[in-house]
C-alpha cells in the first residue's frame, strides 16, 4: 500500500513582475522626438538644480583688475568674463535655474486654471458655460505683450513674484478653450451617463472620468505654457521690465546688449545665454510633439515605418510601386515618344496610341 502524497496547503508562488523592465518597456513605446525632449530638457533641469552649488564665482561679483575685463574663454574663466569682470559660466549657471524656476511656476498655476476653467464650462454648461467661456475669450482678445508691458511697468515690485503672478493670469485661456472642447466630446459618451445614472456626484465625474481621459491634452497643454513663459519672461526681462539685480537668463541679455557685447566682439558674453533659451524651447517643441504622437493613435500609426522593398513606408506615404508594368506592344518606347514629339503627326494629332 503505497502512502498518499501530502496535501500542499501553501498557496503556489506568483512570478513577480519585473517593474524596471516594465517602465524600460515604456520608454521605449515613446516617441523619438519625446525621448530627445525629455533627455534635453532633463539636461537643463539638472543644471539648473546642481549649477548654484557648483558655480566656480559669484556671479555678481566685479573684478577691479583691468585685465579680467571683456577676457575671452580660458581655463579660469570657461565662458570668459564680462565688461565688469564677472564670469559668464557662473551667471548661466544661476540663470537657467531662475528661468526654469519661473517658468515651471507659471506652467503649473496656468494649467490648473485652465483645467479647472475648461472642464467645468464643457461639462456643467448652461449659464457657467457661457460666463466662463466670455472670461476666456475676453482675455485672449486683449494683446498680451502691451499688457504685459504696463502691468509690469507700473507694478511697485519687478521681482519673480510679480511676473509669475502676470504671467499666469495671462497664460491661461488658450489651453480652458482647448480643454472646454474636448469636456464637450467626452461628457456626451456612454461612461460618462452610466456614472450619472449609478448616482456619482458632478465632482467625481470630473475628477475620476472626465480629467483622467484628458492627461496627454492636459500635458501638451503645460508644455505650450512653460514654452510660453520662457519666451515671455526672457524677453520682459531684456527689456528691463524685471528684477535686474537677480540672474535669470534675461538679465544677462540684457547686460549684454546695454553694454554692446555686439559692437565689441564679446561673442560670450551673449551666445551661450542665447543659446540656452533655444535649445531649451526646442526641448519643449520636441516633448510636446512626442506627447501628440502618443496621445494621437493616428499620428503615432503614421510615425511607424517599415521596409517594403529595401525602402522605408510608412502608413501614411503613397502607397510604393515595386515593379513597372510591362509596356503593351506596340507602345512607343521614351526615346521613341521623345522623337515622335517632333513630327508633323504629332502636332495634328495623328498615329496617337489609343
Amino acid at each position: 500500500m503505497t502512502a498518499a502524497p501530502p496535501i500542499v496547503t501553501e498557496p503556489p508562488a506568483l512570478p513577480v513582475p519585473d517593474v524596471s523592465a516594465q517602465r524600460l518597456g515604456q520608454w521605449r513605446r515613446l516617441p523619438l522626438k519625446a525621448k530627445s525632449g525629455a533627455i534635453l530638457l532633463g539636461f537643463f533641469v539638472l543644471a539648473g538644480i546642481i549649477g548654484p552649488e557648483v558655480t566656480p564665482y559669484d556671479p555678481s561679483y566685479q573684478n577691479p583688475a583691468p585685465g579680467l575685463a571683456l577676457k575671452p574663454p580660458d581655463a579660469a574663466h570657461l565662458l570668459g568674463t564680462t565688461q565688469s569682470g564677472q564670469d559668464v559660466l557662473s551667471q548661466l549657471l544661476v540663470g537657467i535655474r531662475l528661468t526654469l524656476e519661473l517658468a515651471l511656476i507659471v506652467g503649473v498655476v496656468a494649467t490648473a486654471v485652465s483645467v479647472i476653467v475648461g472642464v467645468t464650462a464643457g461639462f456643467l454648461g448652461g449659464f457657467w458655460d457661457e460666463l466662463l467661456s466670455l472670461a476666456s475669450n475676453v482675455f485672449l482678445v486683449i494683446p498680451q505683450l502691451p499688457l504685459l508691458i504696463l502691468l509690469l511697468g507700473y507694478l511697485p515690485q519687478k521681482g519673480q513674484t510679480a511676473t509669475i503672478l502676470v504671467l499666469s493670469v495671462l497664460g491661461w485661456p488658450w489651453g480652458a478653450r482647448v480643454i472646454r472642447a474636448q469636456t464637450l466630446a467626452i461628457r456626451s459618451r456612454d461612461f460618462v451617463a452610466a456614472a450619472r445614472e449609478t448616482g456619482e456626484s458632478t465632482w467625481r465625474i470630473l475628477a475620476v472620468e472626465i480629467v483622467p481621459n484628458q492627461v496627454s491634452l492636459i500635458a501638451a497643454n503645460f508644455v505650450n505654457t512653460v514654452l510660453y513663459a520662457i519666451g515671455a519672461s526672457v524677453a520682459l526681462a531684456f527689456i528691463g521690465l524685471a528684477n535686474l539685480n537677480s540672474w535669470s537668463l534675461g538679465t544677462m541679455l540684457y547686460w549684454a546688449q546695454s553694454q554692446q557685447a555686439l559692437q565689441l566682439g564679446a561673442w560670450w558674453w551673449f551666445i551661450p545665454p542665447g543659446l540656452a533659451v533655444a535649445l531649451m524651447g526646442t526641448a519643449l517643441v520636441l516633448m510636446n510633439t512626442g506627447i501628440d504622437e502618443l496621445g494621437n493613435p493616428r499620428l503615432r500609426d503614421a510615425s511607424r515605418a517599415v521596409r517594403v522593398d529595401g525602402r522605408r513606408q510608412r502608413p501614411a506615404d503613397p502607397t510604393p510601386v515595386l515593379h513597372a508594368a510591362p509596356a503593351p506592344p506596340g507602345e512607343r518606347t521614351r526615346l521613341g515618344r521623345f522623337a515622335h514629339s517632333f513630327s508633323r503627326s504629332s502636332l495634328l494629332g495623328e498615329g496617337r496610341q489609343p
